[in-house]
């Protein structure tokens, strides 16, 4: 074994000295396989870090192999197959030939990489593996099929839920469901009879998209073993997110069953406290089938976990008005998540008799949580909401989503809508109002929007051109014309927006003296609206701003061109001297998919700033050839920014998968 006699005896001087080894040094394979016999696991775990970065990956998998074989050294034979697992294909050869070692703890340890490495190259040898002589080979195999997958795998894994040995079945449903591929309902029922395999088997049968395995799945929910309960509702909750599946037929087979039991709420919210999220999924499901309005709160607080957000919203959806209610009144002793899911619901859960209660919330819940009130509001169909919405117009936070209440509130309360909205506008209130009175009036308002795009003030002026747009095409265009030549520049701003998305033949020559406007604002205003409009007649015009000083400009003028299909090879090698990093990312960003841009992310994989750097790592990654990765692996090697090494070490990964 080799020491490092060179390296102080402080573990964090031998953790730093490590991590700041140069790859192409001489030696350093050596001094990085000592690492990883050293006494602290941190400095383990840089060695094998580093040996990721190594040239000449096929020689470093055959020294960490080596070290496998160290019996009595536990804490290096780990940090080498960490090091392995991160080699990727340069570590198969050696670990596939490993599988055939006379010693079966050698085998084991190549099947367990070989899972870890998850290439569908090591299939074959896998499954040819299921036959070694020893018990905890053959299970490691089986459990690295689960990950490595393939055809023959699956076939593999099946043929062994028939094998004597529990273990073997149980790696095999657990590989099979890893594989989203279960077997015939007919193999998999006996497994369920086995106690030490049924909660396997339970997750295995929801992937089964058939009633009768959701009524063999809902049997279980009566089980006196709560980690049999927690196995069938993770199977529920698997089996109503296939796409084969109709969620009500789930639900409905789930309330039968359900109604049988006299605690299921306690039993639900035991299940919502659940460590597993898919236990948690199946429990939402099973809440929603049930009706229990009881179970809102803890339902609600289920969001804090992200990827349950869309199962807690179609819950909370599920629980009616009455749930809306409850909600409402429980809105201040919920987590921040849960209030926030809770308010998304409402949208869908509110009536006439929830106006007083959401105005109440209105006074002291977020920024965030009362625009989601403020949508809630809107679907009321009260008219007593019309007042409260018409005054948040005011409001420069939340008079966007007032203005958008407003308009679905009009479906059912048109009239006094409409009469508050003019009041609104005649008083003064908000160039908002102009806004919200031109969606709900429609025709009828375009003389008062004519008028106001005449106003003294450039805000109202600036208004009324852009909702009459969206009134009417040709007053529209009538009033965003005038709009161009206008003195306020937010005025000039709302013609040229309009102009770009009402689009046209008109169009380029149009927006032709907005992209020499004094203003940069309205210039790049300008640009977008060109590549809104599809405006190529002007494309040669915004080519020339990719160089423009200003960053923004420069930005809007790439991806401008980028819409129009005029992000040529040149125009990319402009941006990408630009002196904003920015640009330079929007470049990156517009030729992303190209034989080019790939060129062009390679070149900047040494650029002075990191996001740069990472932002050329990302497009490489996605989009480079085999050819990548040795540019790849340099930078990396050469990259001492902490995100931009991550995207990096993400490019060499994906590359060296191709």
């Amino acid at each position: 074994m080799t020491t490092l006699p060179e390296f102080p005896a402080e573990e964090e001087v031998r953790y730093r000295a490590l991590q700041n080894l140069d790859p192409q040094g001489a030696g350093v394979l050596d001094v990085l396989i000592a690492g990883l016999h050293d006494e602290s696991w941190r400095v383990r775990h840089a060695a094998a870090e580093g040996l990721q970065r190594l040239p000449r990956p096929g020689e470093v998998a055959a020294r960490l192999v080596s070290v496998l074989g160290e019996r009595g050294e536990t804490g290096a034979r780990n940090a080498a197959a960490e090091a392995l697992a991160g080699l990727g294909g340069a570590a198969l050869p050696p670990l596939v030939a490993l599988l055939g070692h006379a010693d079966p703890d050698q085998r084991k340890f190549a099947a367990d990489i070989l899972g870890q490495l998850s290439l569908r190259a090591a299939e074959p040898a896998l499954v040819q593996a299921l036959a070694d002589p020893d018990l905890n080979v053959r299970v490691s195999v089986a459990e690295a099929l689960g990950h490595v997958g393939g055809h023959h795998a699956a076939h593999a894994l099946q043929r062994l839920l028939g094998d004597p040995e529990p273990l073997l079945r149980l790696a095999a449903l657990e590989g099979l469901t890893l594989l989203r591929t279960p077997p015939p309902l007919s193999e998999l029922l006996p497994l369920l009879e086995d106690s030490r395999l049924r909660r396997s088997a339970l997750r295995l049968l929801g992937l089964v998209p058939q009633v009768a395995a959701t009524e063999r799945i809902c049997r279980s929910l009566a089980s006196p073993s709560r980690s049999v309960r927690e196995a069938a509702l993770s199977a529920l909750g698997t089996q109503a997110a296939l796409e084969s599946m109709r969620r009500a037929e789930v639900e409905s087979v789930a309330r039968a069953a359900l109604r049988q039991l006299p605690d299921a709420a306690a039993r639900l919210a035991e299940a919502l406290e659940a460590d597993d999220v898919s236990v948690r999924a199946g429990a939402l499901l099973a809440v929603a089938a049930l009706g229990e309005v009881s179970l809102v709160v803890p339902v609600a607080e289920a969001a804090r976990e992200d990827r349950l957000l869309r199962e807690v919203l179609a819950t909370l959806g599920s629980l009616g008005a009455e749930g809306g209610r409850v909600l409402l009144v429980s809105m201040e002793v919920l987590s921040l998540p849960a209030r926030a899911a809770a308010a998304e619901a409402l949208v869908d859960l509110v009536d006439a008799s929830s106006v007083t209660a959401l105005c109440a919330l209105l006074e002291w819940a977020e920024d965030d949580l009362r625009s989601v009130v403020v949508r809630a509001l809107g679907r009321t169909r009260s008219p007593d909401a019309a007042r409260p919405l018409v005054d948040l117009l005011g409001e420069p936070r939340l008079a966007g989503a007032a203005s958008r209440a407003l308009s679905a509130l009009a479906d059912s309360c048109r009239a006094v809508v409409l009469e508050l909205l003019e009041e609104a506008v005649l008083s003064r209130a908000s160039p908002e109002a102009v806004m919200a009175l031109g969606r709900v009036g429609g025709a009828p308002a375009l003389p008062m929007l004519r008028g106001l795009a005449r106003d003294a003030d450039p805000a109202w002026r600036a208004a009324a051109v852009e909702v009459a747009s969206e009134v009417d095409i040709a007053v529209g265009r009538e009033v965003a014309r005038a709009a161009l030549a206008d003195e306020a520049v937010a005025v000039r701003v709302a013609g040229v927006r309009v102009t770009g998305r009402l689009g046209g033949p008109e169009a380029g020559a149009l927006l032709r003296s907005a992209l020499q406007d004094e203003d940069v604002t309205v210039r790049r205003v300008a640009v977008e609206a060109v590549g809104v409009s599809g405006a190529r007649d002007r494309a040669a015009e915004v080519e020339r701003l990719v160089l423009h000083p200003d960053g923004g400009l420069a930005v809007a003028a790439v991806r401008a061109l980028s819409r129009l299909g005029r992000a040529s090879p040149r125009v990319l090698r402009e941006a990408a001297g630009h002196p904003d990093a920015e640009v330079v990312k929007a470049a990156l960003l517009a030729g992303a998919q190209s034989p080019e841009g790939v060129a062009l992310a390679s070149s900047l994989l040494s650029h002075p700033h990191w996001d740069v750097r990472a932002a050329a790592a990302r497009v490489v990654g996605d989009s480079g050839g085999p050819e990548s990765l040795v540019l790849a692996r340099q930078a990396l090697e050469a990259e001492s920014d902490a995100l931009a090494r991550r995207a990096l070490v993400d490019a060499v990964a994906r590359l060296s998968r191709r």
